[in-house]
């Protein structure tokens, strides 16, 4: 019986622990910081593939300190940044390809991360326009460049070959991929140290989609 009362409790726990996550994380989601941003008239979008969130930035408002080093081509308009989980990345380029091992290696251990860069040559209907102040955009040019892990001689470092078309590159990045930094919190932490609207925390990419729908 008291084995029993055991294993009753220690699944309980198990059950409680992703649970709790989920309230929090839902909570947190709905929670806005930075309410009350000063809007300007340059216009960023936020991006969805209906789960990882990226910025995309119009290249004309993107900083030498972002844009050097990056592949670019004379047709391109428009740069999309994502961070995320090195590995996660390079074999799951589609969730028909998700393991169990690489989740669990995403969330649980210690990774490298990755910059995805995307080109477009126009806007798409789908992408959620933001308002941001010259501030705002300054801060977010700095942000996403400082997310960039650099060589020795101070270039950023491209994965040769890696993207998943012609269009994409994968960049090496600073920092570590986890349940509590994610590919979302990345988004959403820019916008807050931007000084935009923002989730107070969010692991989700509704969380800051729903501020600017």
């Amino acid at each position: 019986m008291k084995l029993l009362k055991k294993i009753a409790k220690s699944t309980l726990l198990i059950l409680a622990l992703p649970l709790s996550y989920l309230i929090i994380a839902l909570i947190l989601s709905i929670t806005t910081v930075n309410r009350n941003q000063q809007t300007g008239d340059n216009i960023i979008y936020l991006t969805t593939n209906g789960v990882h969130l990226g910025i995309v930035l119009p290249i004309v408002h993107i900083e030498n300190s972002l844009i050097s080093d990056l592949y670019i081509e004379t047709s391109d308009q428009y740069l999309s940044f994502g961070w995320g989980d090195k590995n996660f990345y390079l074999n799951t380029p589609t969730w028909g390809d998700l393991t169990i091992k690489n989740a669990f290696s995403a969330v649980f251990l210690k990774s490298a991360t990755l910059l995805h860069v995307t080109r477009y040559q126009a806007a798409h209907s789908k992408w959620i326009a933001v308002n941001v102040s010259e501030e705002a955009l300054k801060q977010l040019n700095y942000y996403i460049a400082n997310t960039f892990a650099l060589n020795k001689n101070g270039l950023k470092i491209m994965l040769e070959g890696k993207g998943y078309t012609k269009w994409d590159n994968f960049y090496q990045a600073k920092g570590s991929y986890s349940l509590f930094k994610t590919c979302n919190t990345w988004v959403n932490t820019g916008f807050k140290q931007s000084g935009l609207k923002a989730c107070f925390w969010t692991p989700f990419d509704f969380g800051l989609l729903r501020k600017y729908r």
